[in-house]
This record gives C-alpha cells, structure tokens and sequence, in this order.
C-alpha cells in the first residue's frame, strides 16, 4: 500500500487530531505536516513512520463514546414482552437492556425469548423472563476493552457520569476496522 498526503490526511482527521498535534508527537513542524498532506514535499521515509507510529497510537485510543450507539432502545420490567418483540423487530436489533429508574436492571436477548417460546408473550411481563444485565464500561474504556467484553457478551452497556449513555454492539466495532 502506498501512503500518501491524501491517506495521512484521511487518518489525521479520523483520529481526530489537527496538523498541529500530529506535528507535536511526531517531532515535526505544523508547515511540514501540511505539506505532505498537500504532496507537496516528498518526505523521507523516517518522517512518514514517525507519523505513521503518531496515528496508529492515536487509533488504538479511539474510545467507547467514540463508537457507541446514543439512542438506546430500552425495556422496562412492566412491558409486555410481545411490544418489546415489536421493539426488537421495528429497530433491527437483537437485545437490549431492561431500565429501571435510569439504571440497568437486566436484559432481554433473542435468545433469551427463543427459551421462553412456550409463554404466551401477550401476558407476560419482561421481568419475568429477562437475563442478567449486560456488561458496563465507561464512555472513556478503549476499544480493546470493550473487544473483550463483546467476546463473551453481545452488547455493553457504556456509562458516563453514573448513566447510561450508548451502547456498542459487535456490529459498532466492525465498523471501526
């Protein structure tokens, strides 16, 4: 693959650092960042690593909040678990989180229903029939936190100041890539 000012550029902005932080940590001047994003110098290939170290490090601190879902659909322990099927169907999504007070109180999954199939959905409450809380990790865990958790779990739960903020899904990471 060849690296051109056009790609630093692309990488620069996506890790969101302007001309003058990669110039800092890369031990350039601003002028010279610019005129290789611009091709208009050819720099030497000590340059282009240093720069290349700068935003591999800066994408390996991309962050939860940075790829986190917002807009959480959520369930209550009151909803019947036919309108939360109706939820699940009208957002595409496989499971979320069951809220109480603002806070996690467990989770619904498709799995979670496929094993209850035998109730009838119409008259049974999602407290009846939800699984553990999904994982929590704060809007400031790294991607290699969340990865972890998205091993052994579908979703995680990102919190920021004691709330919930998003979610991320395996499909939210897939996307970072």
């Amino acid at each position: 693959m060849k690296i051109t000012g056009k790609y630093i550029r692309m990488l620069r902005k996506k890790y969101g650092l302007s001309q003058e932080d990669l110039a800092r940590a890369a031990g350039i001047t601003q002028a010279h960042i610019a005129k290789i994003e611009n091709d208009k110098v050819d720099a030497r290939l000590s340059t282009i690593n240093k720069i290349m170290g700068v935003l591999e490090k800066a994408g390996m601190r991309t962050r939860c909040k940075d790829i986190m879902t917002k807009n959480i659909v959520a369930a209550h322990k009151n909803d019947k678990v036919s309108d939360v099927i109706k939820l699940m169907r009208k957002y595409g999504i496989s499971q979320l989180p069951v809220i109480e007070d603002g806070k996690q109180i467990g989770s619904v999954s498709e799995s979670c229903l496929l094993s209850h199939t035998h109730l009838d959905f119409d008259y049974v409450k999602v407290e009846e029939i939800m699984e553990d809380p999904m994982p929590m990790l704060s809007e400031n865990a790294s991607i290699e936190d969340v990865k972890k958790l998205l091993e052994i779990s579908p979703s995680v739960i990102i919190i920021s100041k004691g709330k919930i903020a998003g979610i991320v899904t395996k499909s939210d990471l897939l996307k970072v890539k």
